[in-house]
């Protein structure tokens, strides 16, 4: 796994995005052309009530995580971390995640580590995740905002997963109702047989920390980000919160993403090989209307905070991306 850039890792930890809205595998937007496709499968609420269950079938091949159970009082928003590991003795590629998160749940995260800041099992509500203790080399791997979602990967490729693989899953719960709810998630890594072949995908992730937007007041934030010169993407979108009028996704100037929809926002996808190149830098801006009497900035809080991110995943390259602002690193 390669070393993460210890502030970039910190500004993704403490500010952990509501991530890519996934959608079913055989995603009726996809056209599996040369352009972006939007997504009706793929959004993802915003508002922490889906009816999710919480529970699937173990995959046939892979592995399966279930986090504890959490009881989030009524009109509670709280950010939860889970510190354990794969139990699998040899590398693996995943091929396909899959996910369920109870009424509660507004988002999932997973993060591969090389070590765990806390105990095996350990359930921490500080939110922070232990990546203050300092480079924990965190790779962002899959994330869900839907109650029941999964992210199928084409044909012969697959994610990366070591034996015995250090994993987190920060959960960000937002209880919008009048009672108390049992919350956990479970996620399911299909894997492909051991030995198999496939071409491994990386994750790119933006985030701009510079939002500022007074009261009854417009504003946007965004990025130019450099993609390395053999990332082929198939899959991108946006992630932004509830002030977001509008969120989009460049290449250059080409327009890839375009969505007024913060909860359900669009998503371009490339199925079939050689998948999408970047012609040019990767672009993201979110327009903002601030309709309150307090400023918003950047933050993880779906009710008081905003986030610009672009969110991709993509073959070539040495290893995942993110990109500060401007500023893009390897993990």
């Amino acid at each position: 796994m390669t070393h993460a850039a210890p502030w970039l890792a910190l500004v993704l930890s403490l500010t952990p995005a509501c991530a890519l809205k996934t959608g079913p595998a055989d995603d009726p937007g996809s056209d599996g052309d040369d352009g972006p496709a939007d997504d009706p499968g793929g959004g993802g609420g915003g508002g922490g009530d889906g009816s999710g269950g919480g529970d699937l079938e173990p995959p046939a091949t892979g592995f399966q995580i279930r986090t504890p159970d959490i009881t989030i009082g009524a009109g509670v928003e709280a950010t939860y971390c889970y510190y354990t590991a794969i139990d699998n003795q040899e590398a693996a590629g995943v091929k396909r995640w899959e996910s369920s998160m109870t009424p509660g749940s507004h988002h999932m995260i997973v993060y591969l580590v090389d070590q765990l800041p806390e105990p095996e099992g350990t359930l921490d509500d500080s939110g922070e995740c232990g990546f203050l203790s300092g480079d924990l080399n965190a790779v962002w791997s899959y994330a869900a905002q839907e109650p029941e979602a999964e992210f199928a990967l084409p044909d012969g490729v697959g994610m990366s997963v070591g034996a015995e693989q250090k994993v987190v899953i920060q959960m960000h719960y937002l209880n919008a109702s009048d009672h108390a709810l049992d919350a956990h998630v479970t996620l399911n890594g299909h894997t492909y047989d051991a030995g198999a072949a496939y071409d491994e995908i990386h994750a790119y992730v933006t985030y701009n920390d510079q939002i500022d937007v007074g009261p009854n007041q417009e504003g946007s934030a965004g990025g130019s980000c450099a993609v390395p010169a053999g990332a082929r993407f198939i899959v991108m979108s946006t992630h932004s919160h509830r002030f977001t009028t509008r969120a989009q996704n460049l290449d250059g100037n080409d327009l890839l993403v375009d969505t007024d929809d913060w909860e359900h926002a669009d998503m371009a996808t490339w199925l079939d090989a050689p998948f999408y190149q970047f012609a040019g830098n990767l672009t993201y801006r979110c327009d903002y209307f601030n309709g309150t009497t307090a400023p918003v900035r950047d933050g993880d809080s779906a009710r008081t905070d905003e986030m610009c991110m672009a969110i991709g995943y993509f073959v070539g390259g040495d290893g995942p991306i993110g990109c500060l602002n401007s500023v893009a690193v390897p993990l």
